[in-house]
């Protein structure tokens, strides 16, 4: 376990996940608010989550583009759903 996820809140590790679980938010917006790699956050995600939730999230992003900001085609701003307003 690495010093950065032992400072992290329930809060902040919850926030994390969410992240993690947003198709538009890339592992560089998370590691730039929260410094996890992406490394990291799987390793999070996988001491975290239950194992079948793991394995889903963990198909889901492999490869998608929109976790990614090398990958991505196009050029939008970061996403943010309406109860990020208050955080």
């Amino acid at each position: 376990m690495s010093n950065v996820t032992n400072r992290l809140s329930s809060d902040d590790i919850g926030r994390v996940i969410e992240m993690a679980w947003e198709d538009r938010t890339p592992f560089e917006v998370i590691e730039t608010e929260y410094g996890l790699d992406e490394s990291r956050v799987i390793n999070l995600m996988r001491r975290e989550l239950k194992p079948r939730s793991f394995n889903v999230w963990r198909k889901r992003v492999t490869g998608r583009k929109t976790k990614h900001r090398a990958l991505r085609g196009f050029a939008v701003g970061r996403h943010r759903c309406p109860s990020q307003r208050t955080r």
